[in-house]
């Protein structure tokens, strides 16, 4: 189904060969330089593609549903989005890690004075900027944010959870919409429910595979209301207690989403190929309210082959 889409939308654009096919009548040697040029833009562009296609499957193909003008930049945001969120897990110190935010915090100063690093990453997020004039604020907001989780601690409360949603996901979502050309405030009120509530499911949805790692980043004192332990979650156990605080923090995430749909009649239709990741979160919370809350069940850890078809018929509907 991706392919499919990647092919109708035609992701990768012809224009800088329609220039280079200008440039080669008028000079041979401004040829040769426009064909590297062209080859590593395509190179940068196809790096960021395959990393949010394997790191971020549903971002992924939130993308490609996107405007044209939009889409590239938006692999680029993603990519960058997926950059900062694999450091907590591939550092074994913290040290290491927040060298790797340092690096991203120079990046981002030195795209904004058009000398941006040669990583692909950098590469196209400076052509977003440059194409966009997307906000610096919301880039540094994402590495601050990602940069205080690595304390590697769980959440106080569902409050600090949230909070952490707005500074990345939400953040990610407020570039999408200048992506899209969209100033609005009830767009922006949208996209910050949203990205709280994608936030809320991501850290549940996440729960199995922390927890394989010894882990656990579940609001504590939701875990404490219900009587839970770490060691519960990291032993899976299924019991009510466990259900419970699942239960408590998928009604928020469901609270969130309710709240964004309730600006659908003033968001208008140009902001809500950004908001598609709706039917994502949607997705996990049926599954996991079928599932009676047990966030370690088998089915909650299959990927819906439908999803993609889902998605595509909403961004058909112009609603999130």
């Amino acid at each position: 189904m991706a392919a499919g889409i990647s092919v109708k939308h035609g992701l990768l654009s012809c224009k800088s060969w329609l220039y280079f096919t200008v440039y080669t009548k008028i000079s041979p040697g401004s040829a040769c330089v426009l064909r590297r040029a062209s080859s590593a833009s395509a190179d940068n562009e196809k790096f960021c593609l395959d990393l949010v296609r394997s790191r971020d499957y549903d971002g992924f193909v939130c993308s490609l549903l996107l405007p044209e003008e939009a889409r590239r930049s938006s692999l680029a945001l993603r990519a960058f989005n997926v950059e900062l969120a694999q450091v907590k897990d591939s550092v074994s110190q913290k040290t290491i890690g927040l060298m790797r935010m340092q690096f991203w915090k120079a990046a981002i100063e030195e795209i904004y004075r058009d000398e941006p690093p040669k990583q692909p990453v950098s590469y196209e997020l400076w052509r977003a900027v440059r194409k966009h004039y997307l906000t610096k604020r919301w880039l540094l907001r994402m590495i601050t944010e990602r940069e205080k989780d690595m304390d590697d601690r769980a959440y106080r409360n569902l409050q600090e959870l949230e909070s952490y949603s707005e500074n990345t996901q939400s953040s990610l979502l407020y570039l999408l919409l200048e992506c899209l050309g969209v100033k609005n405030v009830h767009a922006d009120h949208a996209a910050s429910h949203i990205g709280k509530g994608h936030g809320i499911v991501t850290c549940l949805r996440a729960t199995l595979y922390h927890s394989s790692r010894r882990k656990v980043y579940l609001p504590m004192d939701i875990c404490m209301l219900h009587g839970a332990s770490q060691e519960d979650f990291i032993r899976g156990s299924r019991e009510q207690s466990i259900r419970d605080v699942t239960y408590d923090i998928a009604s928020q995430a469901h609270v969130h989403l309710e709240h964004a749909r309730s600006f659908s009649n003033d968001v208008p239709a140009a902001a809500t190929p950004a908001f598609l990741q709706t039917v994502v979160l949607e997705d996990y919370l049926q599954r996991v309210r079928r599932a009676d809350f047990d966030v370690f069940h088998p089915s909650l850890q299959k990927r819906n082959p439908l999803l993609p078809i889902q998605l595509y018929l909403r961004s058909w509907k112009k609603t999130y």
